[in-house]
């Protein structure tokens, strides 16, 4: 009897890892008999509803077209994890997958985890056992909840197995690797043949910084998304901003920002730009003298093509980025920060450390090994006991 599969997406890191397991369900039924293939059911929350932070994934990637499209869109935490979780278990009532896989950790991840486990269906998370010990943080508490909610874990690093065993977690862990490593492997030569990105805005290689900014801890505060603001504005080296919708909305809308907001926009080393697709910000990763984000993902595919970077939060959740100072962790403004962001501009005593460890995150075939694992656990098991 063939598995049936359902992923649930809504944020642009989740189209780029359901794309590389979809992959690895494609290959996996191109060489086995019909009755062995595996079903894949995918779903969109509309979590990210933005062309740009959505529609672009699908023509660009490897994604089959969403069966089920929830158009869930923005609001409170509470309001949009609610609507997800809803519209989820009506999908899930009528599919009756074997297993539902969620990724990373958004509001999608929770609630559709939520809505499988009331169902009695198995959970697989993608890229468990990730923590920032941070609780105020939103996607730390999606996390947690999510891993104690699934059956099987697929753990992209050693810290991330230990972080569950830490919390009693040990049954249905496994060390799969990270599929975003395989997606920069897979489509970083694609990126930098077909991107015209970066000679479009009139910069040069290895002559801007790339910066992006969309976490809560710093968007929702106004006074700490002052202080980040602040900073760009003392910034002098060449930057591309590509700006999430949240992050445009708090600066342009907020009485308070709203000076700060002008002051960014007549910057003249700052170029403000919409967010732009997959390949395009692989193409201005590779290309950046330096990076500036608050993002989980671009931290760590910043390590991936070794470019060194400065992360705007207290914590990670990828402490292996942090070897060799590859990436550093730093508060805005701070009286050490643009010195530091000018030492590792010119290149000098502040430089990383060696090379990035990439073998901590697996060897590119992620995707591949969670579906094998995936195969291997729920096939011709059926629903999980009550």
């Amino acid at each position: 009897m063939a598995m049936h599969l359902l992923s649930i997406v809504g944020a642009r890191p989740q189209f780029v890892k359901a794309a590389m397991i979809a992959a690895a369900v494609r290959e996996h039924n191109g060489r086995v008999a019909p009755a062995a293939r595996i079903r894949h059911t995918l779903v969109h929350t509309g979590q990210h509803y933005d062309k740009n932070l959505s529609d672009v994934f699908f023509h660009q990637l490897p994604l089959p077209k969403p069966k089920h499209h929830l158009g869930v869109g923005s609001g409170s935490h509470g309001k949009q994890t609610a609507a997800i979780l809803e519209r989820t278990e009506r999908v899930l009532l009528k599919e009756q997958p074997d297993v539902a896989v969620v990724y990373g950790d958004t509001n999608s991840t929770v609630a559709g985890a939520l809505a499988a486990a009331k169902l009695k269906i198995r959970i697989a998370h993608i890229e468990a056992g990730l923590r920032s010990f941070n609780r105020l943080m939103p996607e730390e508490l999606n996390r947690v909840a999510t891993d104690h909610l699934s059956d099987l874990l697929f753990c992209p690093t050693d810290t991330a197995v230990r972080n569950l065993k830490r919390e009693g977690v040990t049954n249905g862990v496994f060390l799969a690797g990270d599929v975003m490593l395989d997606a920069v492997l897979s489509f970083r030569p694609l990126a930098q043949k077909s991107s015209r990105v970066i000679s479009r805005l009139g910069f040069e290689a290895d002559a801007y910084i790339l910066l992006t900014i969309h976490r809560a801890e710093n968007t929702d505060s106004v006074e700490q998304m002052a202080e980040v603001v602040e900073l760009l504005v003392q910034m002098k080296r060449p930057t591309v901003f590509p700006i999430h919708p949240r992050t445009r909305h708090h600066l342009s809308r907020t009485p308070k920002l709203r000076t700060l907001h002008k002051a960014l926009l007549r910057a003249g080393n700052m170029r403000i730009i919409d967010p732009v697709s997959y390949l395009d910000m692989l193409a201005l990763e590779s290309n950046a003298r330096l990076v500036l984000t608050d993002s989980g993902g671009v931290q760590k595919e910043a390590y991936f093509l070794g470019v060194p970077c400065l992360t705007l939060r207290h914590q990670t959740e990828w402490t292996e980025t942090l070897e060799g100072g590859w990436n550093r962790l730093v508060d805005a403004p701070s009286e050490n920060t643009l010195p530091l962001l000018e030492s590792l501009w010119a290149r000098n005593g502040r430089r990383p450390k060696g090379n990035p460890n990439l073998s901590a995150f697996g060897d590119g075939q992620a995707a591949r090994l969670t579906v094998s694992h995936l195969i291997q656990e729920v096939a011709g098991n059926g629903k999980k006991p009550a």
